[in-house]
């Protein structure tokens, strides 16, 4: 008799801010305040960023439509400044209403694939199949899976300087529709291939700090973003912003001469036109 090995996927579960946006006009209202086109793909969960006009990222929204409206889930950013800034541009011709809910329980399989399964949960209820079988990532390995995989939700990443290309979020940014805020700069970045810097994974046996700048043969190369002391062995692993002048290289030195191994982080997308060196 043939058995079922076990389970032993890792599940992302947590809690995070919800907004609701309540009217026909949600659609709209949202194709021109965040970065991807709402028009598209509405029966699944949709990832947009918000931006400034300038096309600096405040903060990354998972949104779920339904018939009356629609649920803005913030993943990373301020969701009180969030708030404020759909209320400031919301006038009665939009036909929507800005509404705060309860924190939303939200679950996703952790992997290395630029999307994995997620689910929005009742936050009282037991979980379903198969996710009752999949325990929960602590803190730890959850920050290493983030790191591996690229996900900018630090403040190190989202530090109100970086733009959605820099990070690695271009299939979360349409070029195609409408105007929407933000959108004259990418527009501007993906015609001239302007990203100054991009994401990148980083390791080494020394320990770093967060805010280290980084070299390469005298010249300056980068800055670290995030830091993990790995648990198991010396040194640490983290996320750097690489100037795209050293993106060809695969290891960057600290201010001491400490070595930094480089990788492209697995969930990282190149921005619509190649980096010019």
């Amino acid at each position: 008799m043939t058995t079922t090995p076990p389970l032993t996927t890792f599940r992302w579960d947590a809690e995070f801010p919800l907004l609701r946006l309540e009217g026909s006009g949600a659609e709209s209202f949202l194709q021109g305040q965040t970065s991807a086109d709402m028009s598209s793909c509405k029966d699944d969960l949709m990832h947009s960023c918000w931006l400034t006009a300038s096309g600096r990222l405040r903060a990354l929204l998972e949104i779920r439509f339904d018939e009356s409206g629609a649920d803005v889930m913030v993943l990373a950013g301020d969701a009180d400044s969030v708030r404020q800034g759909f209320d400031q541009v919301i006038f009665p011709a939009d036909r929507v209403r800005l509404l705060t809910r309860e924190p939303q329980r939200r679950l996703q399989v952790l992997s290395n694939a630029t999307s994995s399964e997620v689910i929005w949960h009742d936050t009282s209820g037991s979980l379903p199949e198969p996710w009752d079988q999949r325990p929960p990532a602590d803190a730890e390995a959850l920050e290493r899976w983030r790191l591996k995989q690229g996900w900018p939700s630090g403040d190190g990443e989202l530090s109100g300087e970086t733009n959605p290309f820099e990070l690695g979020l271009s299939h979360w940014v349409s070029l195609s529709k409408g105007c929407y805020l933000g959108q004259e700069t990418m527009a501007k970045l993906a015609s001239t291939g302007g990203v100054k810097q991009q994401l990148r994974v980083w390791s080494s046996t020394s320990l770093l700090a967060k805010g280290t700048m980084l070299q390469r043969d005298g010249a300056r190369a980068g800055q670290i973003t995030s830091v993990l002391p790995n648990r198991d062995a010396p040194g640490c692993i983290g996320l750097a912003l690489v100037r795209r002048q050293h993106l060809d290289t695969t290891v960057l030195n600290g201010p001491e001469g400490e070595d930094l191994i480089l990788q492209r982080p697995s969930g990282f997308q190149d921005p619509p036109l190649a980096v010019a060196s």
